[in-house]
């Protein structure tokens, strides 16, 4: 090992998912060729034009199949998110009114969309400290979020940040041995500082007797701060499921998962999670709250720090009206547009890679990044990797020049996955998502100018959720929403299409 590998660490070695069959049409594509290339063998046997009118369908069929967009959907993909959309905007489910002037039963301002049908339930851990749990009743699943200040890397020696990357990362390869674990995101969200913590911490500590000139002072100083310093939120949900076929009462998960909940957070402590804690359901939805309508972040605190408490309850978190369009999300008083992971740095990268995407971007209300990871098991693990080092063996003896030079080099990475996988490192999908709050929506276009400088600094490549605006922004919220349990057709099936 080098000198310079040493004294500077790097990471890398992520690879895309490989689609099984024949280049970019898929597996479902690969059979359609094979089969097509059947039938029209024996339609020849009858007469040419036979066979004509058998291939000639079945190529409008397969084309459209074998052109892919830079982040891999093909045009059937595409057709059918256009048609979703117009069908939810024919339906009015891009409108969303609640509190006791909408239609809606109850009268209360509940959460829009995926987390419409949430519910919220507390239990205590083993040391009598209370977290909440949100249960997602369509896939019977349960959430947990912990919150964390990570120390930061400022004046702290290389030699630490690369001890902390390496037990974050044994954090996230224990996520793949924790029963029923079917996800896991961490949120980090930025804002402006409001300066109320400050003031309720130092205007009322000022002496009544204090000179006028060091009472100005004081006063200039908390009346000026928050125009030059942020707020900073780190959050890590993990969604558990039940194992098909079982049924366990509500009591009894959140049970399970006190139990678990001082192992992980240790493990987020050793990791540089800095004082980690599990939340209360109180807190998630003043979390909720404040994301859909961020005017009324100052207030929050101010309960909190006057009360001790809002007293909020996840039934009250929502917004009163949201509109989602093509390119935005409108709610309360805030507009927000969220962007999706594409590509990831290619090559190695350093521990700070994310460092300016995750500072607070000037210009924007709020602004929340989700790293959303996928923890597979170690049984599917060890195939994952075998399959794909047989694929990039072949494809290297099968190149020439620089298809051939590139595949020895995915031949090469692919040896290293399975060599630390055999070792005992574990296998994880992860993506990216970006969600930036402005005023107004006339603001959008400078925050997405702002999101691409940050993009193109942290070397990954993103687009905007056209057309998926309100789900995308429920994804990176604290409450536990994994975008592959919320589709139609299961994952596995979209994978090979």
């Amino acid at each position: 090992m080098s000198t310079e590998a040493v004294t500077h660490p790097t990471y890398g070695n992520w690879r895309r998912p490989r689609r099984p069959g024949l280049g970019p049409l898929g597996l479902v594509g690969t059979f359609g060729v094979f089969g097509g290339l059947v039938l029209t063998l024996l339609a020849s046997l009858i007469s040419l034009i036979a066979a004509l009118v058998v291939i000639a369908p079945l190529i409008v069929l397969l084309v459209p199949l074998a052109i892919r967009t830079q982040d891999g959907r093909n045009v059937y993909q595409l057709i059918t998110l256009r048609v979703g959309w117009w069908r939810r905007k024919a339906k009015g489910s891009h409108l969303y009114v609640s509190g006791p002037l909408s239609p809606r039963p109850g009268g209360r301002f509940r959460p829009p969309g995926l987390l419409n049908k949430v519910t919220a339930t507390e239990g205590t851990d083993t040391y009598d400290r209370p977290f909440g749990v949100l249960h997602h009743p369509a896939r019977n699943l349960y959430t947990i979020v912990l919150g964390c200040d990570p120390d930061g890397g400022s004046l702290v020696d290389p030699d630490q940040v690369d001890v902390w990357v390496a037990l974050w990362g044994e954090w996230l390869a224990r996520l793949a041995h924790e029963p029923g674990l079917r996800g896991a995101s961490v949120i980090v969200e930025t804002a402006p500082d409001p300066g109320t913590r400050l003031a309720n911490e130092v205007l009322p500590r000022i002496h009544p007797d204090a000179p006028p000139a060091a009472r100005a002072v004081m006063e200039e100083v908390v009346e000026r701060y928050p125009t030059a310093s942020s707020e900073m939120h780190t959050y890590v949900s993990l969604t558990y499921g039940v194992p098909a076929g079982q049924k366990r009462k509500q009591e009894d998960v959140v049970t399970d998962l006190a139990i678990r909940i001082p192992g992980l957070l240790s493990g987020l402590i050793a990791a540089g999670g800095g004082a980690a804690y599990a939340l209360s359901a109180e807190r998630i939805a003043e979390v909720v709250r404040v994301a859909y309508d961020p005017a009324v972040a100052a207030d929050v605190l101010n309960a909190r720090a006057r009360d001790g408490g809002t007293g909020l309850e996840w039934e009250d978190a929502g917004p009163a009206a949201t509109v989602e369009t093509v390119g935005s999300y409108q709610h309360d008083s805030g507009v927000s547009r969220t962007w999706m992971l594409t590509l990831a740095p290619r090559g190695t990268v350093r521990s700070s890679v994310l460092r300016g995407m995750l500072e607070a971007a000037p210009g924007t209300r709020r602004k929340r990044v989700a790293l959303i990871y996928r923890p597979i098991d170690p049984a599917t693990s060890a195939r994952i990797v075998e399959a794909d080092r047989r694929s990039a063996q072949f494809m290297a003896t099968s190149g020439k020049g620089m298809v051939q030079a590139r595949a020895a080099s995915e031949v090469r990475a692919a040896e290293q996955t399975a060599a630390e996988e055999a070792a005992g490192a574990g296998l994880v999908e992860f993506s990216l998502m970006v969600t930036v709050t402005v005023d107004d929506i006339g603001q959008l276009a400078d925050a997405g100018v702002a999101v691409r400088n940050l993009t193109a600094a942290s070397r990954v490549l993103m687009r905007p959720a056209d057309r998926m605006q309100a789900a995308a922004f429920s994804c990176t919220l604290p409450a536990g929403i994994l975008p592959w349990e919320q589709t139609l057709i299961p994952y596995e099936l979209q994978e090979a299409l």
